[in-house]
């Protein structure tokens, strides 16, 4: 492969797919819609907080890489956007799906896969799932997956995509976390001004409410009738 995706263009790459698959009559997405699809909390893994410019940066490479590309509509004035892998990978419906949910939750086992595969592809069971996985270590252009040691404690052996590069098949495949965006120093000591403000104002309102409470103690002086 002449292309290699970090997690950010993974992930978006892997939603283009899924969406394009499950609600076709939303494809292609606009950016708030890829956006969404980015920070899912279902069928995600790692969960992910992305934020509009960081998804924009992963388009504009993905686009380089030709992975991706500006959908034009009829009378659309929203950008929207397309994945077209099947433009240097002629995958079958079967191989996209398991692409699809490896770029999307990581390594998983054939059993995890088929179980998960539902709105992408039907599978028959599990040997089936391994067919098509091996499919993907020999299909021309490949390998696109590995098969991985399975770890103590496991039941089967998990399989890792090799999209985002060598996945060392002795090791678990490490999760990239995102780190999260640097704090807004200026509107964090904005914030503090006006609770400031706030806080004294509060403590004035204390104090004019004491005296007034205390003078009404006190009693006001008969009106003079004589």
């Amino acid at each position: 492969m002449d292309f290699v995706l970090d997690p950010i263009e993974a992930r978006v790459l892997g939603c283009l797919i899924e969406k394009e698959r499950t609600t076709s009559e939303y494809y292609p997405l606009t950016l708030n819609a890829l956006i969404a699809a980015c920070n899912q909390k279902s069928n995600r893994d790692p969960e992910m907080h992305l934020d509009g410019p960081t998804v924009e940066k992963a388009i504009d490479t993905l686009r380089l890489k030709n992975l991706v590309y500006l959908s034009h509509t009829a009378g659309g004035r929203t950008p929207k956007y397309a994945h077209q892998v099947e433009k240097f990978f002629p995958f079958t419906p079967q191989e996209f799906a398991i692409l699809c949910l490896l770029l999307l939750r990581g390594p998983q086992t054939p059993g995890e896969l088929r179980s998960r595969a539902g709105r992408l592809c039907e599978f028959a069971n599990p040997a089936e799932v391994e067919t098509v996985l091996q499919e993907l270590v020999t299909r021309p252009g490949g390998p696109f997956v590995v098969k991985l040691v399975r770890q103590p404690g496991q039941g089967a052996s998990r399989h890792a995509h090799l999209l985002s590069g060598p996945v060392d098949a002795g090791q678990p495949a490490a999760l990239t976390l995102q780190p999260l965006p640097a704090p807004d120093n200026d509107r964090i000591a904005t914030i503090e001004s006006e609770v400031a403000a706030l806080r004294a104002e509060l403590n004035q309102l204390k104090q004019q409410l004491g005296i007034a409470l205390a003078d009404d103690a006190k009693g006001t002086p008969p009106a003079d009738c004589g």
